[in-house]
């Protein structure tokens, strides 16, 4: 692609850029950043600087002015971005419809999860995805759920499943499988024969807590409010950045917690664990898929999203 612009007196010069610089340039321009738009585009900062400066050169001027620590298109970069946007829609438009024409599915799928649904969920439903499209494959983080919303906004992930709701004007939130929390405690337990207990009783034991930015512990913290219970009451012994670490710990005898009934299924069927009810409290949950309503998803994002879909409790 190129354009050849006369100047009276001067020289002719051709400039020329490919979809790839444009794509981005129009990255840093959104992030106002060259790292978050490397990590964006799956590049090194190197990388993406070099690419930038062939662009700039080939272009005649700069595009970008770097302020600081923030990074703001020149007016010729208004210019520029203005088409670029334009340019890279209707590429990806165009690869979709032929994906599409064509009936392929292939390729793969960066997907984010929070613990619960990454490690008790997705499993099972990926290996169902693989069977029917076994040309995609998925690359599946896990993480905290602030994290996974992040991601999706900086465009690392195209879809993620979270277990609550944090942030982000940008996120569309779908609701797809249902949850409940109770609470885990070990066989040997003083507490392993009762059913339920008071809400005021949870502050006698030592207890387990899940990491900052954990969709469990927000869910948590959100039912404790509306019973007017304080979570500083707990005596909190550990925090944990996963549900396998915080079961290890109540079957070590280190303290109580709540968790997803889906984590501790196997067990409480091998008797390992026991769960009970809050008194008055009934704590459900629901985990949505995220995404950014900004973008278009790719084709097998979009299987994946309609395969999820499918397997919802909301469907």
């Amino acid at each position: 692609m190129g354009c050849d612009i006369a100047r009276p007196g001067l020289n002719m010069h051709q400039i020329d850029f490919d979809l790839k610089q444009l794509e981005i340039f129009c990255k840093i321009v959104e992030f106002q950043s060259f790292t978050k738009a490397a990590r964006a585009v799956s590049l090194a900062q190197a990388s993406v600087s070099e690419r930038i400066a062939v662009l700039e050169n080939s272009v005649g001027t700069r595009l970008l002015d770097r302020l600081g620590r923030k990074v703001l298109p020149t007016s010729a970069g208004k210019l520029l971005l203005k088409h670029a946007v334009v340019m890279l829609e209707m590429k990806q438009r165009a690869c979709m419809e032929m994906d599409d024409f064509l009936g392929i599915r292939k390729g793969e799928v960066h997907l984010g999860a929070s613990t619960i649904p990454g490690e008790y969920i997705l499993p099972s439903i990926m290996v169902e995805f693989s069977e029917k499209y076994p040309l995609i494959s998925i690359k599946l983080a896990i993480s905290d759920t602030r994290e996974i919303e992040t991601r999706i906004l900086d465009g690392t992930f195209e879809i993620g499943v979270v277990g609550s709701k944090n942030f982000g004007d940008n996120l569309i939130y779908n609701k797809l499988w249902d949850d409940e929390l109770v609470l885990a405690v070990s066989a040997e337990h003083r507490w392993s024969g009762k059913s339920s207990i008071s809400i005021q009783e949870l502050s006698e034991e030592p207890f387990i807590l899940r990491e900052e930015g954990s969709g469990t512990l927000k869910i948590i913290t959100d039912y404790f409010n509306s019973a007017s219970f304080d979570i500083d009451s707990l005596k909190t012994v550990a925090r944990f950045g996963s549900s396998t670490a915080v079961k290890e710990g109540i079957k070590s005898g280190l303290g109580i917690s709540l968790l997803s009934s889906k984590a501790i299924k196997t067990e409480l069927d091998a008797g390992i664990l026991k769960a009970l009810k809050i008194k008055n409290l009934s704590m459900k949950r629901i985990f949505y898929l995220i995404r950014d309503k900004r973008r278009n998803l790719s084709p097998v994002s979009q299987a994946l999203l309609d395969f999820f879909f499918s397997k919802s409790d909301h469907g």
